[in-house]
């Protein structure tokens, strides 16, 4: 066994989380010690990859499940505009770092792609209408175009229209400021820039095995690799690790994480072969989710620029697999089950039923199937151009509330020890589009265990102009922010 020199902080994962927060703290404390320890050999390569997430770039612009009805028809919009200005901070955090060449040409990561919701039928079309009059009256949404033209919606995603039923009842939003973003490049661009300067250690292929807490309060944490076995001691962890962020956290039998249990959810796209037919398409057009599904299952005809290159994709369909992890085990599922969260589990599931009914149906989907459901989008889909990838793999998280009952929680939660020494991520999407914002949180509970300067909070405001504004209120703000960082990183908008 090695032991290295003890670090001030260990990152458990080298995603998106784990690279803006290693980024950020460099930002504000550049003395400290920094080691990132990732099992695969790149970083990147799990829920940040390309492949493995919608790469949206998350802004509420398309994303219906964001706007819910209330029960007396109004629309809510305080997620939407939540998930929409956190965005905004992450944007600002990229132009900073492309502007102190720590990011490469922004070209390479994001880049401007239209965010569409088309819904149909009455209801629906309904729902969608009163949905932009909530959305477009407030300035976080200025620029959002709707229309109930076949004509205009064709011009905007002619491959969702083209063999429609041209009596079918049509709506569409436009938001032409939308963008993609390649989280994978991002998050490798970082790390590259990071362990340049030599202030982060990143080391690849190298799978923690064991985390627990040292009788001297601080943590220890044993690492496998080729070479042999590595421990490290430190003040402070981040676990960034994705699906295997809830199993660390049992391992570390931290009180604020008892209880909780994770439900896995697989993904897979349908992805179009044919460079005709992905010339044609340029934009993310989001739908309305089947009842029961997930978020994550929203059906969305999905422009990704990927490796230099336009790609077309549709889904994700969502499935169950016992992995945490797409590189994970088949035990992982039955190995997080524990005397804790045993109950949390089965009553969440009980009381999920119609979720679970709807996973195993899409498990065992045929190719058929999955065709008829893509060209419920997109009416003439031909089977020969497109083939099934797998995507990503996330553990929605089961938290325990009233009387140690389950609640199944479909968004990203921060669970923090009560000395804040150690932190973790847990759930799924708009975590990567909302990556500062989250590691903001990060900042404030580490703050006095890694013992940030006093004026930490005034360095932030040069990376974040925004800090300590509320754009949601702040019009001026909002609107010249905006500007600037779209200029910053070579967006219209």
């Amino acid at each position: 066994m090695r032991t290295l020199t003890s670090p001030d902080l260990v990152l458990i994962g080298a995603g998106i989380m784990s690279a803006t927060f290693a980024a950020l703290l460099q930002e504000v404390a550049p003395h400290l010690n920094i080691v990132v320890l990732e099992g695969l050999p790149e970083a990147g390569l799990e829920s940040s990859n390309a492949w493995n997430n919608a790469g949206t770039g998350h802004a509420a612009y398309c994303e219906l499940n964001y706007t819910p009805m209330a029960t007396d028809g109004s629309i809510a919009i305080d997620k939407a505009l939540s998930i929409n200005t956190d965005f905004d901070l992450s944007r600002q955090l990229w132009a900073h770092w492309v502007r102190n060449n720590l990011l490469p040409s922004p070209e390479q990561f994001i880049t401007n792609c239209p965010h569409i919701a088309l819904v149909h039928g009455h209801k629906d079309v309904a729902f969608l209408k009163k949905r932009y009059a909530a959305l477009s009256a407030h300035h976080c949404f200025a620029g959002m175009e709707y229309s109930e033209d076949p004509a205009t919606i064709t011009s905007w995603a002619p491959l969702a229209m083209e063999g429609r039923n041209p009596s079918e009842p049509v709506a569409a939003t436009r938001v032409l400021h939308g963008t993609d973003v390649n989280f994978g490049t991002l998050t490798r661009s970082l790390f590259k820039g990071l362990t340049q300067k030599g202030s982060v250690r990143l080391l690849t292929e190298h799978r923690v095995t064991d985390l627990q807490r040292s009788p001297s309060g601080r943590w220890s944490i044993t690492a496998r690799s080729s070479q042999g076995d590595i421990t490290f001691s430190t003040r402070c962890v981040f676990i960034g690790a994705g699906g295997a962020t809830l199993p660390l956290l049992q391992q570390a039998q931290l009180p604020e994480a008892k209880g909780y249990a994770g439900f896995p959810v697989s993904g897979i796209w349908m992805k179009c072969t044919n460079p005709d037919v992905i010339a044609r398409h340029h934009a993310k057009v989001y739908g309305m989710a089947p009842v029961g599904a997930p978020p994550m299952s929203v059906p969305h005809l999905d422009t990704r620029m990927i490796d230099g290159k336009p790609q077309l994709l549709f889904g994700p369909y969502a499935g169950f697999t016992t992995r945490f992890l797409k590189t994970g085990a088949r035990s992982d599922y039955l190995r997080s089950l524990t005397k804790n969260n045993l109950w949390p589990a089965l009553s969440a599931g009980f009381d999920n039923l119609s979720l679970v009914r709807y996973l195993m149906t899409e498990v065992f989907q045929s190719n058929a199937d999955r065709m008829a459901f893509l060209q419920d989008t997109y009416p003439l889909a031909q089977t020969q151009d497109w083939h099934r990838v797998i995507a990503g793999q996330r553990v929605q998280i089961i938290r325990p509330e009233t009387k140690g009952r389950g609640v199944l929680k479909l968004g990203t939660e921060v669970i923090n020890s009560a000395d804040g020494t150690l932190s973790a991520v847990l759930g799924a999407s708009p975590g990567a589009s909302v990556s500062a914002a989250i590691v903001l949180k990060l900042l404030t509970a580490h703050a006095a265990p890694l013992g940030l300067p006093e004026d930490y909070t005034q360095k932030l405001k040069t990376a974040l102009p925004s800090y300590g504004l509320n754009l949601t209120t702040d019009q001026e703000a909002c609107r010249n922010i905006r500007q600037k960082t779209a200029t910053e990183l070579k967006l219209n908008g």
